[in-house]
């Protein structure tokens, strides 16, 4: 799978989540200031929805201070599902319930462990089929 990780700035979360993605096997890609390039939270969250909602990458995971900002802002990106996730059970939900595409996470409170943690349980979860009229509900009109 291809993944497109973006942050806001750089923090041992993103660097475990890239390297949990590349020890799994992953294509990983890098944007914002991950790369060396100045991006604020809303470009890099832009870019990275951009990169998923065309299939550049199948997934992307986003990282600000608190991981509202790139919520907020990837969910504008139409066929985007971000999901602000701070714990495993979270995640899997997000996955499952609601087929989220961009993991988003805070560079505040995401320590390697449970940014491990957290990906785990976003990678060991697929979507629920019973859940596909009330996704498409959300979808963009």
């Amino acid at each position: 799978m291809r993944f497109c990780i973006g942050s806001d700035a750089p923090g041992e979360a993103p660097n475990a989540i890239a390297d949990a993605l590349r020890e799994r096997g992953h294509d990983v890609e890098l944007c914002g200031p991950l790369t060396g390039n100045e991006a604020g939270w809303a470009d890099v969250a832009r870019d990275v929805a951009s990169r998923v909602a065309s299939g550049s990458a199948d997934q992307g995971v986003l990282f600000c201070w608190t991981g509202t900002g790139v919520s907020i802002a990837a969910n504008k990106v139409a066929g985007i599902r971000a999901a602000l996730c701070g714990d495993a059970e979270t995640a899997r939900g997000a996955r499952a319930w609601n087929d989220a595409n961009v993991l988003c996470l805070s560079l505040r409170t995401t320590t390697p462990i449970l940014a491990r943690e957290i990906l785990d349980a976003w990678l060991s979860a697929s979507p629920d089929a019973s859940e596909s009229e009330q996704i498409a509900r959300i979808e963009p009109t």
